[in-house]
């Protein structure tokens, strides 16, 4: 019992800088992981958006704690017409880093692509409260909300929409 009071201090010690060392984010992508970053974007401006994402969860794989690589797979998977798992991703993104612009603003431009417009508002309004409306981020997410979700069909266009009898 003499030893209780020092026990628990040094167990509350030990608990503190094992959580703090495990919150800790490494700003640089290990280099093998930074590697296959380089040939995911530059397969993506390509075109090859399959193999992008295979290099990009190359990538994770070596590095798992490196964020980024889920707004690259979440931009590529975007391209690839997968806003659901580009949603998917930038959550993930956002769980690791909830102050995250591009992810904010990356996952309301998803939103609005798959027509959830009230969604992506509040992605804006977050956005407009954590960096102002003047941001990069929320210029992009205001211009995709203005411009409305894309035509899925043909027949959701004005011009190609069958005439009354």
């Amino acid at each position: 019992m003499r030893f209780a009071p020092a026990a628990a201090a040094l167990s509350l010690f030990l608990a503190t800088t094992a959580s703090v060392g495990i919150a800790q984010n490494d700003s640089a992508a290990d280099p093998r992981a930074a590697s296959l970053i380089a040939q995911g974007d530059a397969l993506l401006n390509a075109g090859d958006t399959q193999g992008a994402i295979d290099a990009y969860e190359a990538a994770l794989t070596v590095d798992p704690g490196y964020t980024p690589i889920f707004l690259s797979l979440a931009n590529a998977a975007r391209r690839d017409g997968l806003q659901g798992k580009a949603i998917r991703y930038y959550r993930e993104a956002l769980t690791r880093d909830p102050g995250n612009f591009a992810a904010i603003s990356g996952e309301g431009a998803a939103l609005v692509e798959k027509g959830a417009l009230e969604k992506a508002k509040r992605n804006l309004s977050r956005l407009e409260s954590l960096c102002g409306s003047n941001c990069p981020e929320t210029l992009a997410l205001q211009t995709k909300i203005n411009a409305g979700p894309p035509a899925r069909l043909a027949a959701d266009t004005a011009e190609d929409a069958p005439t009354s009898n």
